[in-house]
């Protein structure tokens, strides 16, 4: 076979999976799934503002108000923008920041072994929101169809 036979080949095969629901359907699954964990935990700090707030201040960082504000907005808007699948490559790169910054200045005793899978947990959040960096929203998001 001819390398343009195999890529006619290759391409009308590639244009048939996407082509099917599960595949198409697969980014926006996956976008619900990345936003549901922000979305619970920007729930759980508005419902415990004091916990936060004195969380935010065990570990030193300036103005525990302005950040406890900060992680809610990220939380919150950056989960239902992931999930409606706007600005989805903006707002996947935010939260993948925002899930490092998270990992490194709240999980960062790694001696301790829970503190560690948090750590690993929010670094791997962080590769599965690269990956909507990459790869876009999919064709079930706003993004998609804003570009129609």
């Amino acid at each position: 076979m001819t390398d343009t036979a195999l890529s006619r080949s290759t391409a009308s095969y590639s244009d048939k999976l996407a082509a099917s629901f599960p595949i198409a359907a697969a980014p926006a699954l996956g976008r619900l799934l990345l936003a549901g964990l922000f979305l619970i935990s920007g729930v759980g700090k508005i419902a415990a503002p004091a916990m936060t707030i004195g969380y935010i201040q065990s570990v030193g960082l300036p103005f525990p108000e302005v950040a406890y504000a900060g992680a809610i907005f990220a939380e919150i808007v950056g989960g239902l923008a992931l999930v409606l699948g706007f600005q989805t490559r903006l707002v996947a790169l935010a939260l993948a920041g925002f899930s490092i910054a998270t990992a490194v200045t709240f999980h960062n005793a790694l001696g301790d072994q829970n503190q560690f899978i948090h750590f690993l947990k929010n670094v791997s959040i962080a590769g599965g929101l690269l990956q909507v960096v990459a790869f876009g929203g999919g064709r079930f998001s706003l993004d998609a169809l804003r570009a129609r």
